[in-house]
């Protein structure tokens, strides 16, 4: 008996100059909602169904590892403008003149949340900016906090886990999450952040972007200062309330997904001023804190915010998962004039960062179109998984003399650092100091109304699930920070109970 084809109500368009509908391969279908039976309607399916079959490998396959951090987010295309001249203190070319304009693309996110979590919980942000210079991409890694919880990055993958799941529960648990930071009081300084209104931004347009990390302008003779960078937005900055942001994650979970694709649809393209903070080496020596401590900043008034640049969002991707989803930043996508320095943290994300992207995407996600530098000839780096782009044709995969290559030369300023590391290294131990900048903190935010008592009722809220040992030693963190604020605490918990 002849296979029957068993065809829906027809989708099919008159005009001939819509796309064609086909299989993988490019055969033309008819009617992509029919099924090839044997015998009539309900009639057993045929494996030659080539079309059916290959619509459901394809859907077993379409999803790949959503990112361990950072992994729901949005991201928008734009460019970013030199406004100010910084040239004297790096020989990198996308800063040597004002005007010059260098394409850019950037994601937002959330940091410890799954891809379905809301846009307005209680986290960092991450700021990731890919430039995309003529000397290769410079990715900027950010985040909208000037700190982070640790300074040694041994402690990340310990960390990260208890702001996830409890393995037994499949649950977040407010009992890892406090039982870590509190035994590792370094992170006190981003605590005092997280927890008042500035860890729950009303959207992305709405927040400053920090380097963190500590960096290095080179110029071509080798001289280099170290650096910080800090993104103001345009936007002004707007927080929601702990109670503000569970409402709208609730009602508008990707709220600021949304948001920010909305108000590039209409036209307005949110911006960010950039300011550069420098430091000499002397400086650096003579410095109270260590410059590779990842858990303080730079004092303004210390070390000034200098204007340089204008980040510029402009357009929107035109597919998510392509543009989005598969966009894959690093802090080792350097350029010449801009480097790395001896921060650990920073030295293990160089690592870090491109090994999840192999694992996440494959060996060649940077030939992804949106993760592809302007400029790229690398014969040497061949083959591998979903190689689509010619592989260098039969040009050699060595350094040959038959085929050779121009090289530029760099700058080196390995000998500087090594020789001063002595006087740069950070304590793996906390001490007072780590409590003076978290201080500084809780002074600022009592010079505006009602965010002192905010911060107070935030911890509060998130730390009365956590046992009451915890909950003591939570009451002791914050004392050493200010003896006040732990009273406040420890009379918050005390409330909670009661309730």
């Amino acid at each position: 008996m002849a296979p029957a084809i068993i065809k829906q109500a027809s989708v099919s368009t008159d005009n001939a100059s819509a796309p064609t509908y086909t299989t993988s391969n490019g055969r033309p279908i008819e009617n992509p909602r029919a099924s090839t039976r044997i015998g009539g309607e309900y009639g057993p399916l045929l494996l030659q169904d080539f079309h059916l079959i290959d619509q459901l490998a394809h859907f077993d396959r379409e999803r790949i590892p959503e990112r361990v951090v950072h992994a729901k987010g949005a991201g928008a295309y734009g460019e970013f403008q030199v406004t100010d001249d910084i040239s004297d203190l790096t020989s990198a070319d996308f800063l040597s003149s004002i005007g010059k304009k260098t394409k850019a693309f950037v994601r937002f996110s959330t940091v410890g949340g799954e891809r379905a979590s809301p846009d307005t919980a209680r986290d960092p942000r991450g700021f990731a900016i890919k430039l995309y210079t003529d000397d290769g991409t410079l990715d900027w890694v950010f985040n909208n906090t000037p700190v982070f919880f640790l300074r040694d990055p041994t402690k990340f993958p310990m960390f990260i886990h208890t702001q996830k799941r409890n393995p037994q529960t499949n649950l977040k648990d407010a009992d890892m999450f406090w039982d870590y930071l509190t035994t590792n009081q370094e992170s006190a300084h981003q605590l005092m952040t997280l927890f008042s209104d500035r860890g729950t931004p009303a959207g992305y347009r709405f927040m400053h972007g920090w380097s963190g990390h500590t960096f290095k302008l080179v110029n071509a003779d080798g001289s280099f200062v170290y650096c910080q960078i800090t993104l103001k937005s345009d936007q002004g900055i707007k927080n929601f309330t702990n109670d503000e942001a569970t409402k709208v994650a609730g009602e508008s979970p990707d709220y600021a997904t949304e948001d920010l694709f909305n108000a590039i649809e209409r036209g307005e393209y949110p911006s960010w001023t950039a300011y550069i903070q420098t430091m000499t080496l002397e400086q650096a020596q003579k410095f109270r804190y260590s410059v590779f401590d990842l858990t303080k900043v730079w004092p303004k008034s210390e070390f000034p915010l200098k204007k340089f640049g204008k980040l510029t969002l402009n357009r929107n991707p035109e597919n998510y998962f392509a543009e989005v989803e598969q966009a894959a930043f690093s802090p080792g996508h350097l350029v010449p004039g801009f480097e790395a320095s001896a921060d650990p943290v920073l030295q293990s994300r160089l690592f870090s960062y491109n090994d999840t992207h192999r694992h996440r995407l494959g060996v060649n996600y940077l030939q992804i179109p949106v993760n592809r530098p302007e400029h790229v000839f690398n014969p040497v780096q061949r083959d591998g998984g979903l190689r689509v782009d010619g592989n260098y044709g039969a040009f050699p995969n060595y350094q040959s003399t038959f085929s050779p290559l121009h090289y530029r030369a760099g700058t080196s300023t390995a000998k500087h650092e090594h020789w001063a590391s002595t006087a740069l290294d950070i304590s793996p131990e906390v001490t007072d100091l780590d409590y003076e900048q978290p201080r500084g903190l809780w002074k600022v935010l009592g010079r505006t109304k009602g965010q002192q008592d905010n911060f107070v009722y935030n911890v509060v809220s998130h730390a009365s699930a956590a046992k009451p040992e915890i909950q003591k030693r939570v009451v002791e963190l914050f004392s050493r920070v200010d003896e006040e604020l732990g009273d406040r605490i420890a009379a918050g918990f005390e409330k909670a109970k009661s309730k």
